[in-house]
């Protein structure tokens, strides 16, 4: 088993694993993402999207994380969002998730990036005691805030008087 950067050929493997995430989180009806828009985010002119991918020992694609730069002007640099970390059932315990966590920390590392950061559901208690197993702490005193659909449409529109 092991963790390398994802391929254009990983792009099926990690949709069927986004979609798997998205029932996890229960919220299936909401994942919309095709292969094309996939693949242009992570492969396309202007990439703005990374992955890793962790692979079992026959080389199948068994979860992967899906990242993507931020920037903190409290420190000035760089950091990593990390968007999603999913590995299917039959893998867990393997240490692939670890795996996956502490490649993107040590990209963090090389490139001199200040955090590595995320969201998890509040209900989601085996990934919070897995994030702090790798000394991760939660952000007290900050809500994610989140414009979607007819609000990020509506807003838009709006003209100050």
């Amino acid at each position: 088993m092991s963790v390398r950067a994802v391929r254009p050929a990983d792009v099926d493997a990690v949709l069927q694993l986004v979609r798997e995430l998205a029932d996890y989180e229960k919220s299936l009806d909401e994942a919309r993402m095709t292969r094309e828009q996939l693949h242009e985010a992570l492969f396309g002119t202007a990439p703005a999207l990374f992955g890793h991918v962790a692979t079992d020992d026959t080389g199948a694609v068994v979860g992967f994380a899906l990242w993507f730069l931020n920037f903190s002007t409290w420190r000035g640099t760089h950091g990593v969002y990390l968007e999603d970390l999913y590995v299917s059932p039959a893998h867990r315990g393997t240490g692939l998730g670890r795996e996956l966590l502490r490649t993107l920390a040590a990209r963090c590392v090389e490139r001199g990036y200040a955090r590595l950061e995320w969201s998890v559901l509040d209900w989601n208690t085996p990934s919070i005691e897995f994030y702090r197993a790798a000394g991760a702490r939660p952000q007290d005193g900050w809500s994610v805030f989140r414009l979607t659909d007819a609000a990020l449409t509506d807003f838009a529109r709006e003209r100050t008087p």
